[in-house]
């Protein structure tokens, strides 16, 4: 189900001003206080750009991790981060090729506000900007919003199906050419190129239209990162890309069958929606420099930044279990599912201590780590790539920014050699970056 044999691969890279890895911050190379100065990441912004990446995703949370406690969180930076649309907003002036892509959570937005911010920064960025899609899946949000529990699974991807929908008809609202601003006649505006949605459904009631004129993409580019069976069945319905963790080559390829035959079944062409697993490299000029990076970053997690982190991951406290002591059988709960099961199966297969499980964890949360030279992680990547496990990647750098720098200025070059990336944007908006269509609406 890959495209055709000649295809290159597309990347993006998750931007954390203090990298990826739980303990990237203290690295001695890494810089601290990059949180909320925005030259730090107006540098990470236009060096991924420099790479040449086809979009730069921000993560994003409204509320503190609920499993884990204030001194679990003390060791942990990813405890608070700047609103991402309002940052990326201001990184679109500093950039003109790179996408732009944000999280923004379904279970504590209304699809109005989403639909317009995107548009909104879809504008700003001439046609650069994505929404990540996520349902949220902490208490600790839900007690943000006058709830006091998370919305059970079911629900929530229930309500994210509709507000899916309702963001695409308003992002309808008007025709591509609806705005005439005719001074002669005095129209603004064509009112037969007016869409009024009047959507009832059984989470919301949206009248519209949209006050703000259809964007440069039609529809900014929506990513999902869901891999239970509900959050496939919404990625296969709506998703242009998708970021996925896999531990291993046989996962990969088997989430990106699965998932592209959901997609197919759906009247979709596979190729309608990219897959981009995690990766998380350490690289080095030998292999031995590379596993040296790994093992010295794996001696600074705290452990209680690493329980803390696993906790949320997988639902439970772990602080209750022994840390050299094997990973207990677990209950499933209503937090995240997809890498929950992630996890506890990586655990069962590598018979591995809590320990040692929350250092796969502070890697990258559960994604694939490869450690070696610049040609070792491009061979990696060519695997995979070649395989029929992924379109492409999305890169996190354990810290920042020399983890970036030398994926920038030794993988990608490799990348370029091998003619399985670009040498230069050929194309100014996020769907022209990833290859796809944009669902233009224009009855004229």
């Amino acid at each position: 189900m890959t495209d055709a044999p000649n295809r290159r691969m597309h990347l993006a890279t998750l931007l954390q001003p203090n990298g990826h890895h739980t303990a990237g911050w203290r690295h001695p190379d890494a810089e601290l206080g990059g949180d909320y100065d925005f030259e730090v990441y107006r540098k990470l912004a236009q060096t991924a750009e420099r790479g040449k990446f086809d979009v730069l995703f921000l993560a994003d949370a409204v509320g503190l991790r609920e499993r884990e406690t204030t001194e679990q969180l003390s060791r942990s930076p990813i405890t608070a981060n700047l609103e991402p649309l309002g940052l990326l907003s201001a990184l679109s002036v500093v950039t003109s090729r790179i996408g732009l892509a944000a999280t923004a959570s379904t279970t504590y937005n209304e699809p109005y506000h989403v639909a317009r911010k995107f548009a909104t920064l879809d504008h700003l960025s001439h046609g650069r900007a994505g929404w990540n899609v996520v349902t949220s899946f902490t208490d600790g949000e839900a007690r943000n919003f006058n709830r006091e529990h998370h919305p059970d699974h079911k629900s929530r991807y229930s309500r994210a199906r509709e507000f899916v929908s309702v963001v695409q008809g308003l992002w309808d609202s008007w025709d591509d050419d609806a705005f005439v601003r005719d001074k002669h006649t005095g129209r603004y505006f064509d009112p037969t190129k007016m869409n009024v949605l009047n959507h009832r459904g059984d989470h919301f009631s949206v009248r519209g239209p949209l006050n703000i004129a259809r964007s440069p993409q039609g529809h900014p580019v929506l990513f999902q990162a869901g891999s239970s069976d509900d959050g496939l069945e919404l990625a296969a319905a709506t998703a242009d890309a998708v970021y996925v963790a896999a531990q291993t080559l046989d996962e990969a390829k088997a989430y990106y069958t699965r998932l592209k035959g959901k997609v197919e079944g759906l009247g979709r062409a596979p190729s309608a929606v990219r897959i981009l697993p995690g990766i998380q490299p350490f690289i080095g000029r030998t292999e031995q420099e590379a596993a040296e990076k790994h093992r010295a970053l794996l001696e600074l997690i705290h452990p209680d930044a690493g329980l803390g982190i696993l906790s949320t991951l997988i639902g439970v406290d772990m602080s209750a279990y022994p840390l050299d002591g094997p990973v207990p059988e677990l209950p499933v709960t209503e937090s995240h599912r997809s890498r929950q099961k992630l996890l506890l199966d990586l655990a069962r297969r590598d018979n591995l201590t809590v320990r040692q499980l929350y250092g796969h964890v502070c890697n990258g949360a559960g994604h694939h780590t490869v450690i070696g030279t610049a040609a070792q992680v491009a061979d990696r990547l060519q695997h995979w790539f070649e395989s029929g496990a992924a379109d492409g990647f999305n890169i996190l750098p354990p810290y920042l920014p020399a983890g970036l720098d030398d994926f920038v200025d030794h993988v990608i070059p490799e990348l370029q050699r091998r003619g399985l990336f670009r040498t230069e944007y050929e194309g100014a908006t996020l769907r022209e970056h990833l290859g796809l269509d944009s669902p233009m609406r224009n009855r004229s």
